[in-house]
């Protein structure tokens, strides 16, 4: 009787150490991502202007934390520290919240095809691919957006003309824009690859560095 009450206070006492380890273990992931988030917000609300790009495409690296976390938390922590960021972005918004629902839909892209390939085989290889076909499939998800929903919501909702956006493209010096079809070509798929690049250039380097505090 002894041994058998012995084995069962051992396996309670195994068990409430468990649920101790794993409560602390999601309180440690939902801090980080938490301050990831801020993170990303916080660059989010820096913006700049691209050459050759109209004034209402900025650019800005709030996609670093994001990533940073798809590949030390998983891709659906990254998604929400993607969601995180447009949400607490949306008192800063001048485009009916459409602008944050498409920044957070081709980010949720990036975030999960490369977080998806990358938690498969955790390689430097791999994490180059990972990266590079998330910049690929970001490129895609925000050239069909801007086609079929932002364009024609600007158009159509904010009094915006396709002639307006031309006008301010070609003021921006980027002449090989005429209409919507080009629109895509020369501003939007450019656009998205050399962020998605340059991103994928920082986390690159900045992911192993900071991969002892991201795995603490």
């Amino acid at each position: 009787m002894l041994k058998k009450k012995s084995v069962r206070q051992e396996d309670a006492g195994a068990t409430q150490k468990k649920q101790v380890t794993s409560a602390r273990e999601r309180t440690r992931t939902i801090t980080k991502i938490a301050i990831l988030s801020a993170a990303a917000f916080i660059l989010m609300l820096f913006e700049v202007s691209v050459p050759l790009m109209p004034p209402f495409l900025k650019f800005d690296f709030s996609e670093v934390p994001v990533l940073l976390t798809t590949f030390s938390l998983g891709p659906w922590a990254g998604v929400a520290v993607e969601a995180i960021k447009n949400i607490l972005h949306l008192p800063f918004t001048s485009t009916m919240m459409v602008g944050e629902l498409s920044n957070f839909l081709v980010g949720a892209v990036f975030a999960l095809v490369a977080g998806e390939i990358y938690r498969r085989n955790k390689t430097h290889r791999t994490a180059l691919i990972a990266l590079v076909s998330g910049t690929l499939m970001f490129t895609i998800v925000a050239c069909l957006l801007n086609y079929f929903i932002n364009i024609p919501f600007y158009i159509r909702v904010m009094g915006f003309s396709l002639d307006t956006i031309v006008a301010v493209t070609n003021g921006a010096g980027n002449y090989l824009v005429n209409d919507l079809g080009t629109l895509i070509m020369w501003v939007f798929i450019p656009f998205n690859l050399v962020k998605g690049s340059l991103v994928s250039f920082i986390v690159h380097f900045l992911y192993k560095p900071l991969s002892p505090l991201l795995h603490k």
